[in-house]
């Protein structure tokens, strides 16, 4: 019996670019080459969900990367330039951020230290849940532009904090660009250490080291340098929990902030254009009309003497008709309702949630011992306090603007409708008819101060009026307000004017009367962002190269993916360890490299750089007589810390026999760390120019590997917590999953007999890519996610019952 069980088997209709296993569960992510992301489940390589490109991601994928947890799945794309966070249990975009530079790889590491882990007294007081109240969901209706805080749960920042823990998404990309964030969303670092082209990277569980390996252009070589470098990190180790503290303020922040943007997304959805028809009628009668007398006369005579001129009747009667009024009056009243309550219960909820943070944040930052290294700043704090107080009263005048508008139009519209009953001889409620002095001035009020003509105004919005007054708080401009609210008169306004101590004062919020509220919201949001960058680029700054190794020329193979290609990185977290693995396709391909670097720079370790190959070993088959067989690494993975999986090319006398996977115990190369020889780097040269010096271990299959009957695989994805294997073909069509770790018992392994040729699979691949076709032709083209089988985070071990075997 194999050693190796085969559970799954796919012929995919396209070609998958990315793959990488849940670091818990066993679920396996999948990019392909139209930008779609789908989740497989292991047994029979069983689709989950996919998730289609659409205006909130992108594209073209271009790195996938695993919260330690599991539930949250980040890929970036290149086309839109941003890292999406998607919700693996709902297939949910989550949360989504965009960036100057394209991303070419991603790692989420988790840190182990118990330091990151925030007491429960503190986790309460820092999420608030003693003072502030939850915030409500926002409207489904309106909801589009993310779902983050879409369902009937207010409990989504949990969901994306994740564990208590500290954890940490670094990014990498073009011309040197390292960014490191904070569960996803909070930037605490950037790194501008290094150069080239980031390959792959890895940050140590104890945030002492970044490695890194680059691709990097020299002037004076025509071919790239792979390098490595290795950054010293220790300032986010030395202030981990106060780092972790911070991240979780800032994660908050960053969340609310985006609450407040879909909350006055929802406002501006509620808002119709419907609601300018008035000033647009107006407007259209002003440029008609013959007579001299103002359209504000003509409104005042229908009002105090009941009669309208020929063209006010033609205006009313033919244009705005009894229906439209009756149309205009129902959508200016349930508008005004909906954006009412939107300021009130989200608005004002988030405001004021984001004045608690701050000044918790600001508190933080006045303990200068704790969190002056990490570049907290008071008086930037205090400005995006103030920059949030004065949000909150620009959103208490558009409530005194809605309210005051509301018992406008109710008057006007009911004197008006009454007025064009009589005008048509219709019959008039007596309830309409009867007006007191006091409706009679309130309308008379509204007339003069809302339909007075104003020339500077149509050369600048191309009308005459501006009746509804609403409207201008919620345009994301930086004009002016057109009729600001009126300030004179106003006691306290005069009393601030004239008092020289309270002018000035740091007690009282700004104030910007002629400011719209979109304006205030990107002071906000300016003034956060001001907050959140020098951290980050204090804590980037501390950040400083401590190794730098060329270590080849890269010369491309023809159809090899460079996606694909090594290196690969490894974090033994028990030994504080990180291993790098990597080919030089250049020099010889039948061997790999394995170094080792200690993450606390004051150790050092024996046997740091080795090359290990394949030693030489039969190969028998029914036709062949005993043959030298030799072997070439396709692609290295990290099975666990002491285990590889590798993938292996045969030859025998020159003469390619198939692909094998195996297994490599790290105790099969590292065998006596004392006796062997060490490799002394020269430091002027590259690793490829002094592969003589390096040491070489040679290693034997045993019973660990499996022939790959009839496929021609060239890449791998392993988790050793699974124990599980995916294999894909040169054509990024073909996978098979492996179980890696199964008890011999006996029974017959019916997936050995049951392969096929890939030949014969192909008429299998087009019936089964003309079915995707067809389903997604018939499927609803604004879904976003198509989701066949729930994902459930209760029972991790609960989908592994289905499968045959049994798990050691």
């Amino acid at each position: 019996m194999p050693p190796f069980r085969q559970v799954g088997e796919k012929q995919l209709p396209n070609e998958i670019l990315y793959m990488v296993w849940s670091p818990k569960r066993d679920l396996i992510a999948l990019a392909n080459k139209t930008g779609e992301v789908l989740l497989h489940r292991l047994a029979h390589f069983q689709r989950v969900w996919s998730l289609a490109p659409n205006e909130n991601t992108g594209k073209e994928v271009t790195s996938l990367a695993w919260r330690p947890d599991g539930k949250v799945l980040a890929f970036s794309l290149a086309d839109t330039r941003r890292i999406v966070l998607c919700d693996v249990e709902k297939a949910e975009i989550l949360h989504f951020f965009s960036l100057e530079n394209v991303v070419t790889c991603m790692h989420w590491t988790e840190v182990m230290d118990p330091k990151s882990a925030p007491t429960p007294v503190s986790l309460l007081d820092e999420e608030g849940s003693l003072f502030l109240p939850k915030l409500p969901a926002l409207p489904k209706s309106y909801s589009t532009s993310a779902k983050i805080f879409s369902e009937e749960k207010a409990d989504e920042v949990t969901k994306l904090l994740g564990d208590k823990r500290l954890n940490t998404l670094v990014l990498g990309g073009d011309s040197g660009f390292i960014e490191l964030y904070a569960y996803g969303m909070y930037k605490i670092a950037t790194v501008t250490q290094i150069a080239g082209r980031c390959l792959d990277l890895c940050l140590s569980s104890d945030l002492k080291a970044l490695s890194v390996i680059t691709e990097v252009q020299l002037s004076k070589e025509p071919e790239p340098i792979i390098s490595f470098f290795q950054l010293d990190t220790t300032l986010l180790s030395d202030c981990l929990p106060e780092v972790t503290r911070m991240a979780r303020k800032f994660t908050h922040i960053s969340t609310l902030l985006q609450y407040q943007k879909l909350s006055l997304a929802c406002m501006c959805e509620a808002w119709e254009d419907i609601l300018m028809q008035m000033d647009l009628r107006l407007t259209k009668f002003v440029q008609e009309k013959s007579t001299k007398t103002s359209v504000q006369e003509e409104f005042m005579e229908l009002l105090m003497w009941g009669k309208a001129s020929p063209e006010l009747q033609s205006l009313l009667m033919n244009q705005l008709t009894v229906k439209g009024l009756k149309k205009l009056g129902q959508s200016i009243e349930s508008s005004y309702s909906s954006i009412q309550k939107l300021v009130i219960s989200h608005l004002q909820s988030g405001s004021e949630a984001l004045l608690y943070h701050l000044n918790e944040l600001k508190g933080m930052a006045m303990w200068k011992q704790k969190y002056q290294p990490l570049g907290l700043n008071v008086p930037a704090i205090e400005d995006a306090i103030n920059a949030v107080g004065t949000f909150i009263l620009k959103a208490n005048e558009l409530l005194q603007v809605i309210d005051s508008s509301m018992k406008s139009f109710k008057a006007f519209f009911r004197w008006l409708y009454a007025a064009m009953l009589r005008m048509s001889d219709d019959h008039v409620l007596p309830e309409l008819n009867k007006m007191t002095h006091r409706d009679v001035s309130f309308v008379a009020d509204f007339l003069s101060e809302h339909f007075k003509e104003a020339p500077e105004l149509y050369d600048q919005k191309g009308q005459y009026f501006n009746v509804e007054r609403v409207g201008q708080y919620l345009k994301d401009e930086d004009d002016d307000l057109v009729t600001p609210p009126e300030t004179e008169g106003n006691p306290w306004f005069t009393f601030l004017q004239n008092s020289v101590h309270l002018k000035e004062s740091p007690l009282l919020f700004p104030y910007f009367p002629k400011k719209s509220l979109h304006y205030v919201k990107r002071l906000v949001e300016a003034q956060i962002d001001s907050c959140l960058q020098k951290p980050a680029e204090v804590i980037g700054n501390s950040v400083h190269q401590v190794v730098y190794m060329p270590l080849y020329k890269l010369h491309p193979i023809e159809g090899i993916a460079p996606r694909f290609s090594l290196p690969s990185f490894w974090n033994d977290k028990s030994s504080n360890l990180l291993y790098v693995v990597f080919t030089m396709h250049s020099i010889e391909s039948s061997r790999i490299y394995i170094m080792r670097r200690p993450t606390d720079l004051s150790r050092s370790v024996s046997n740091w750089l080795l090359a290990v190959e394949f030693g030489d070993l039969v190969w028998s088959t029914r036709n062949d007589s005993n043959k030298e067989s030799h072997f070439s690494f396709l692609d290295v993975g990290f099975y666990d810390d002491e285990m590889l999986t590798v993938l292996l090319k045969g030859h025998t006398d020159k003469e390619e026999k198939g692909r094998i996977l195996a297994q490599l115990p790290l105790s099969s190369i590292y065998i006596n760390d004392e006796t062997e020889e060490e490799f002394n780097l020269d430091a002027g040269k590259r690793i490829d120019e002094q592969t003589n010096q390096i040491p070489v271990q040679t290693v034997v299959l045993e019973n660990q590997s499996r022939t790959l009957e009839n496929m021609k695989a060239q890449y791998l994805a392993v988790n050793g917590i699974r124990k599980v294997s995916c294999v894909l073909s040169s054509n990024l069509r073909h996978v098979r999953v492996f179980e890696m770790d199964v008890e011999d018992d006996g029974e017959v392994d019916e997936e050995e007999e049951q392969e096929e040729p890939e030949s014969q699979n192909v008429g299998e691949t087009k019936e089964e890519m003309k079915e995707t076709v067809n389903a997604q032709d018939n499927s609803d083209v604004n879904a976003v996610a198509s989701i066949e089988k729930p994902v459930s985070f209760e029972d991790d071990a609960s989908s592994l019952e289905s499968i045959p075997g049994t798990w050691s």
